[in-house]
């Protein structure tokens, strides 16, 4: 597949799009980074401008396309990681704009140009706990999809603000439209600074709802999603299915989550954030785990 990827350039960007790469897909870094990694086009985009969005949508990627003498060729799906990270980057407002109108525009330039596989990036933030003032709890546990999305702060309002504006794009549109609520991104360098705190400090993780993803992992999570059609909008929580801490799940239960509901039995050292749809519906299978990283 041709692939109109925004955010090559961030921390899952560079690792999802070799992840691509390797799987033989042809992937255009939309971003305003250049991602140094053979084979990647790259093409410097203000994703809030809608009509330099537009026209990149439809525009040639790379001189080799000159040679076809068949004219622009077209891209086969949007993936749209691209986004302020997270809090404290930008002034609130700014985090708010940048990300909700990026995706207004990223998703109405695909549409408009016939594209009908478009995957963006949302976040465990969603679910309100990550930058939560003080402790806030999960409802229930391990989270899955169906839990409320109510976040206090900009950067999780902007996700969720993204997702109802990819639940409308396709309802007017019927493609297919997956928001992938991402948990927190480790790049495989950082397992050994990190591993020695998720074993000393179990509380240190409370706010990832003690669960991570690998970026390579995130990779086949998207490559996943591509080669999987007809699920019109859908969500899916992306995360390992190992926990991010050194104690079993039962002792997190037993110090962080005692008086909190549980919807099954969290055994070994199973996630807390539950990943259940992303495997039964796409064939999502993470390889990639941080006791065998560190």
């Amino acid at each position: 597949m041709r692939i109109f990827f925004t955010g090559g350039a961030g921390k899952a960007g560079r690792h999802a799009v070799p992840v691509l790469l390797d799987a033989g897909h042809e992937v255009t870094n939309i971003d305003l980074k250049a991602l140094d990694h053979p084979g990647v086009r790259n093409l410097h985009v203000e994703l809030t401008d809608a009509g330099q969005v537009a026209n990149a949508m439809t525009a040639y990627a790379d001189y080799s396309d000159l040679e076809t003498g068949r004219g622009m060729r077209p891209y086969d799906a949007v993936v749209h990681f691209a986004a302020i990270p997270a809090i404290l980057f930008r002034p609130d407002n700014e985090t708010f704009r940048i990300n909700a109108m990026s995706t207004y525009n990223v998703i109405d330039a695909a549409i408009r140009a016939g594209i009908r596989k478009v995957i963006i990036a949302s976040s465990e933030t969603t679910y309100g706990v990550c930058f939560a003032d003080g402790v806030v709890q999960p409802l229930y546990i391990p989270v899955d999809e169906e839990h409320p999305t109510v976040p206090p702060d900009s950067y999780a309002m902007s996700k969720v603000v993204n997702e109802v504006t990819a639940r409308s794009f396709q309802a007017r549109s019927g493609i297919d439209l997956y928001a992938l609520r991402i948990n927190n991104v480790i790049e495989p360098h950082e397992y050994a600074g990190y591993a020695p705190t998720w074993r000393a400090d179990p509380a240190s993780r409370r706010r990832n709802i003690f669960a991570y993803i690998d970026a390579r992992d995130l990779g086949h999570m998207v490559e996943r999603c591509l080669r999987t059609d007809g699920l019109g909008y859908q969500v899916f929580n992306v995360s390992n299915d190992d926990s991010s801490v050194g104690i079993p799940s039962a002792e997190v239960i037993a110090q962080f989550y005692q008086d909190i509901p549980q919807t099954r039995p969290i055994e070994g050292h199973a996630t807390f954030y539950a990943n259940d749809k992303a495997r039964r519906m796409v064939g999502f299978a993470p390889r990639h785990g941080w006791r065998d990283e560190a």
